[in-house]
């Protein structure tokens, strides 16, 4: 394959920038192309958790081992993107509490420790009185809970700004409000050609669609089955002073998250509305009562922030991510559900290493098979573990 050296990424949320960021890191010209405003939906919404032991609870699948390699990414990664962009991004490592309230969860809880302390968790399990010592705000019903001391989090609306401006210093053209955008041709030897509504055409010898919960339009170009729908996980934020729940929570109905500006963020409740982002009175009330029985000390008081986003999910729970059969010039990354951000430094380094051919032996190790843009077509093969 000759050398290429302009990529077009359709799709500006926090795997479009990162994608774009980490090729022009590679010496690619980059034009990043954004129907709406830059990380105004999944990314802008999302919590900011990396948290790949409390997301993957039941095996080392592909899925776990490529969110694992993700976050051992993160110190590094953060520091170059706050470098770069001189802005802070607010990457907290607090360590999380996976809680449970009933005594019939402490052998499954324990059985998932075993394969996650083999994979370097650290994870202890915590019983009562050791969770009220580590975290006093938490209810006393709780009886006992999964330590994870290596996950963290960031202030995602702050990371999507602090890698937009490391792309603008690196010399990538950033098209926001373009408009719809419609791929007019693909070729191995002419590139490919995407024609935007409002902000004109664009030509590159490499695409990259990385385009969320809309990588759907995109579908009869690629010549492939894009089966990514939008999930609205609503959330909300209550006003509590930082450090006062000093780690993540999470239950089976919530989650909740303390961030630097006094917000304490609870979410997500999950429903199939089309592209709908509208918040509801009962997405948020299913979050209010989950609320006042993992901390007790809120029960009575309001959200004072509450919104929605979209996530892009797929029929297996696995992010589209790899080069489009018969068509070379075309990469994909997309679909990556509620994990985007704590995804995104292994999406960019799978991209930034398929623009230039190959994969290193680190990235080859993980089952990047298993997320094949292609797997959807009828009879594929799919015994990829």
């Amino acid at each position: 394959m000759r050398r290429h050296s302009q990529v077009v990424v359709l799709g500006g949320g926090i795997i479009g920038l990162s994608c774009a960021l980490e090729a022009s890191l590679r010496g690619f010209q980059v034009t990043l192309i954004e129907p709406g405003k830059l990380g105004g939906q999944a990314s802008g919404a999302a919590a900011g958790m990396l948290a790949p032991y409390s997301e993957n609870t039941e095996q080392p699948d592909a899925f776990f081992e490529l969110s694992l390699a993700s976050l051992r990414r993160y110190p590094e990664w953060i520091r170059l993107v706050e470098e770069l962009s001189g802005r802070h991004t607010e990457w907290v490592r607090s360590g999380s509490l996976g809680v449970c309230y009933h005594e019939a969860d402490i052998q499954p809880m324990t059985s998932r420790l075993e394969w996650q302390n083999a994979w370097g968790a650290r994870a202890e399990l915590l019983d009562n009185k050791a969770l009220q010592g580590l975290e006093p705000a938490l209810t006393d019903q709780a009886v006992c809970a999964v330590y994870y001391p290596e996950e963290s989090h960031v202030h995602a609306p702050l990371l999507v700004s602090a890698v937009e401006e490391a792309c603008r210093r690196q010399g990538v053209q950033l098209v926001a409000q373009a408009g719809e955008a419609a791929v007019l041709d693909t070729h191995s030897e002419s590139g490919a050609a995407v024609q935007t509504a409002s902000a004109g055409r664009y030509s590159a010898d490499r695409l990259m669609v990385c385009a969320g919960a809309w990588s759907g339009a995109y579908e009869r170009w690629l010549g492939i089955p894009v089966p990514i729908h939008p999930i609205r996980g609503q959330i909300c934020s209550y006003d509590v002073p930082y450090g006062e729940v000093g780690h993540m929570i999470m239950t089976s109905q919530a989650y909740w998250v303390g961030k630097q500006n006094n917000q304490l963020v609870c979410g997500a409740s999950e429903d199939v509305a089309g592209f709908d982002a509208t918040v509801t009175e009962r997405g948020i009330g299913r979050l209010i009562r989950s609320t006042q029985r993992a901390l007790p000390f809120l029960a009575g008081r309001e959200p004072t922030v509450r919104w929605a986003g979209l996530r892009p999910a797929t029929p297996d729970g696995l992010p589209l991510l790899g080069v489009v059969p018969d068509k070379p010039e075309v990469i994909v990354a997309a679909g990556h559900y509620r994990n985007g951000i704590l995804l995104c430094p292994i999406t960019a380094a799978v991209t930034g290493a398929l623009l230039q051919g190959k994969l290193t032996d680190d990235l080859a190790a993980l089952r990047i098979e298993a997320c094949a843009p292609h797997r959807f077509r009828t009879g594929h093969d799919r015994r990829y573990g």
